[in-house]
């Protein structure tokens, strides 16, 4: 394909002004969803179903323990389920081999707005190499949807997107302006992330519920290489 799109979209709000249905999607939601997710999947969760609404995931219950129901809202899992989306829920001894239906405050309800896309995969720190190489052999256009904090734009996010567009530099795609406002910001914080992100409302309403330490392990690079890939209703592993 010639004339290839890289667009970022720097909110799903946004998300109506793009070309979803002829594009390659990725989702990202660092602080945490989308780091979650990647790590359940390298850890062997058999798949992972986003739904948008609390209800949707309790729907689910008495599938228990078939499938586990994971469901956060404003940073803190949500009263009688089984976590949320913190990364430290999604090891191997937790995950290995189960369904797990999720529910997030931003990154689930991207990924919904989406579901139209060509394909949807899942972009974090945790594998953003593995990532990159394989949209480097994608003939299509790619859209970065930055999942925000409830319809609004966040740094984190954003810094990702700059992250991807960085590694995918010389590939032959025509940047728009947010992802060349994205190279940059990856530029300025690139050194040392958790310095630069410490500045962001997101990280901060982290704090404030004590876990610091998701914020720290959602910096890591290049800890996975598993790239999940709406399948259906679920994520899974790319083959």
């Amino acid at each position: 394909m010639t004339n290839k799109n890289l667009e970022v979209c720097l909110t799903p709000a946004l998300l109506p002004l793009y070309d979803v249905e002829n594009s390659i999607v990725v989702i990202i939601d660092i602080f945490r969803a989308t780091s979650s997710i990647c790590y359940g999947i390298e850890n062997g969760a058999a798949g992972i179903i986003p739904v948008s609404h609390v209800e949707e995931c309790a729907a689910y219950r008495p599938t228990f323990p078939d499938y586990l129901l994971a469901a956060e809202r404003d940073g803190a899992v949500v009263a009688g389920f089984d976590f949320g989306n913190s990364p430290f829920s999604y090891t191997a001894d937790k995950v290995d081999g189960k369904t797990i239906v999720l529910t997030t405050t931003n990154g689930t309800h991207a990924l919904q707005l989406s579901i139209k896309a060509k394909k949807i995969v899942i972009g974090a720190f945790l594998n953003l190499t593995a990532l990159c190489n394989w949209l480097k052999e994608q003939d299509s256009h790619l859209l970065l949807v930055c999942a925000g904090w409830k319809n609004k734009f966040n740094l984190e996010d954003t810094l990702f997107a700059g992250a991807v567009v960085s590694q995918l530099q010389g590939e032959g795609y025509k940047l728009d302006d947010a992802g060349i406002a994205a190279f940059d910001l990856f530029e300025a914080g690139k050194n040392n992330l958790g310095e630069y992100l410490k500045k962001t409302s997101h990280s901060e309403r982290l704090k404030e519920l004590g876990i610091e330490k998701d914020i720290a392990f959602c910096l890591n690079v290049d800890i996975t290489t598993a790239i999940p890939i709406l399948d259906g209703d679920r994520l899974v592993k790319l083959a």
